[in-house]
């Protein structure tokens, strides 16, 4: 039941995640990416950091402090930047479809590193998923600037520091909890940002900001960030990596989903074809075998 419980609450922090699209989506014609990412995960910071002091006995112990700001830089800091960057070079179907090679990345450097067995089933499911996000995607896919390769290894790159994350947080989270786990991690990917954010001017558009641009702003801290990544810290508790990193594929999927829904963009059969190899994909690799894999 706690493993099932992972796996649910793994593909809503995707879900919402591909849903934070449409908010970021908003804001990139107003703010640079430094800047949103300041907001995003500075708002989540704030609204995660009382909940984190009210559970004082789940506080991290002082000798992980270091290990969590270093985890912090990767997730909170450098995937951020690392992921708006491969979207200057490339389309945001291709960044999607690049960034879905998490599970895939996430089994391969947890089996090397030893956390976590490699499983034919496993691989089967990442592969089906996989392969769904790609039709979803299907004709955002045949397109692509000159260049695009760029930004494809970029996302992969922030899709790499996601896996590291996933793995190497496991343990900690354990120990404390996802609650100060995400908002300690948070607050150190948060303090670079802002630094960034501060020195390259990102924050003076922020005057022009209208009632529309707030709520995108304060929609991607509360749920694009707090909800999303407290999720995805309540998952890695309760499960492995790799099942909690192939929910990523629900991400582009609900962003089409949205995108259909709020932008009025067409919805086509690949899509629902796509959804439902996602779904396959999802329920192959997280459940068990028969071998108990």
């Amino acid at each position: 039941m706690s493993e099932m419980l992972g796996v649910l609450a793994a593909v809503l922090s995707s879900a919402l995640g591909g849903t934070s699209v449409g908010a970021t989506r908003y804001l990139v014609g107003v703010v640079d990416p430094l800047a949103i990412g300041s907001f995003r995960f500075g708002i989540g910071f704030v609204l995660l950091l009382p909940l984190a002091l009210a559970r004082r006995h789940e506080w991290p112990a002082r000798q992980d402090w270091l290990v969590i700001a270093g985890l912090g830089l990767l997730f909170f800091a450098i995937f951020p930047i690392l992921f708006n960057a491969s979207l200057i070079f490339t389309t945001a179907a291709r960044g999607a479809l690049a960034l879905s090679t998490l599970p895939l990345l996430t089994m391969i450097v947890g089996a090397l590193l030893g956390s976590e067995p490699l499983s034919a089933r496993k691989a089967v499911g990442v592969l089906i998923a996989m392969l769904g996000v790609a039709l979803a995607l299907l004709s955002g896919l045949a397109s692509a600037p000159a260049g695009a390769w760029r930004g494809d290894l970029l996302m992969i790159a922030a899709a790499l520091c996601m896996a590291l994350y996933s793995i190497w947080s496991r343990a900690v989270i354990r120990r404390s909890g996802p609650i100060p786990l995400t908002a300690m991690a948070m607050g150190a990917g948060v303090v670079v940002l802002v630094a960034l954010s501060w020195l390259h001017g990102s924050f003076a558009p922020v005057r022009a900001f209208g009632a529309a641009n707030w709520f995108a702003a304060i929609y991607l801290g509360a749920i694009g960030s707090a909800l999303t990544f407290y999720l995805w810290a309540f998952a890695l508790e309760r499960t492995t990596p790799t099942r909690v990193a192939i929910s990523v594929t629900v991400n582009p999927v609900s962003a089409s989903l949205v995108g259909a829904c709020v932008l009025e963009e067409s919805l086509s059969w690949n899509l629902a074809a796509g959804i439902l190899a996602v779904l396959l994909g999802i329920w192959i690799a997280t459940t068990p075998d028969g071998k108990g894999a």
